[in-house]
């Protein structure tokens, strides 16, 4: 690699790319933040498949919210056939990650979860990781100092050398963050916004920030046509 390059992951949303420079900075952690039915999830997986499928990237999605057949249903209706990738895309959800809290009962949640992601890193060797959601995720880990305890949180992800994307949901027309100041501390934002225009509500993604990378800062309307594109006027 010619030196100062730097190794970027695709997120294969036409255009956005461009954007970039070619991709997210690698080892980055990055967050997707949005209202209900931004398509925040969609997003987010659709980064890992097509990584999997056109990169051959090994990758694990965390939902703490949504089952894992409920994900795998609603991302096939995407056209995103987990069935194509299964064997580098790993999908988890809340309640396998409950059942491991069960058999290690001195080890609070939070470390039960570093030690699965920590596990799946070492056995599969994952390059990207999706946390799906932050809210939950600070919810179940009962952090005693939210900044520096999410702080933590972060630079552990980072020295586990992976890509993560962490799906963070906010309020309807207003982008705010909490006093654990998940802001500042990730690498990147990408922001999805809903706006309604007579009857239809249109969405919106925006680069809010990006690490190592200079880009625009316009919100893009976002459209689904046999994948996503951002479209440029």
């Amino acid at each position: 690699m010619p030196k100062g390059k730097i190794n970027r992951i695709k997120t294969y949303v036409r255009g956005l790319d461009d954007n970039l420079k070619g991709g997210v900075p690698e080892g980055s952690v990055i967050l997707l933040v949005g209202p209900p039915g931004s398509m925040k999830s969609s997003i987010a997986f659709n980064i890992l498949y097509f990584n999997a499928l056109k990169e051959d990237k090994r990758s694990v999605y965390i939902s703490l919210e949504e089952t894992r057949d409920s994900l795998i249903e609603n991302m096939k209706g995407l056209g995103m056939d987990w069935n194509d990738v299964d064997r580098k895309l790993s999908i988890l959800d809340l309640g396998l990650i409950r059942s491991r809290v069960s058999e290690l009962e001195n080890m609070d949640w939070i470390q039960v979860f570093r030690r699965y992601v920590k596990n799946l890193k070492k056995n599969i060797d994952n390059e990207l990781l999706v946390i799906d959601s932050l809210p939950v995720l600070k919810t179940m880990a009962q952090f005693d100092d939210s900044r520096r305890d999410l702080f933590k949180f972060f630079e552990w992800l980072r020295s586990m050398k992976l890509t993560t994307i962490i799906v963070h949901e906010i309020p309807m027309d207003k982008l705010e963050f909490t006093e654990a100041g998940e802001g500042f501390l990730s690498d990147g934002i990408f922001h999805m916004e809903l706006k309604r225009k007579g009857t239809n509500m249109n969405l919106f993604m925006s680069t809010m920030k990006m690490r190592k990378t200079e880009h625009p800062r316009d919100y893009f309307p976002l459209i689904f046509d046999e994948g996503f594109e951002i479209v440029k006027s």
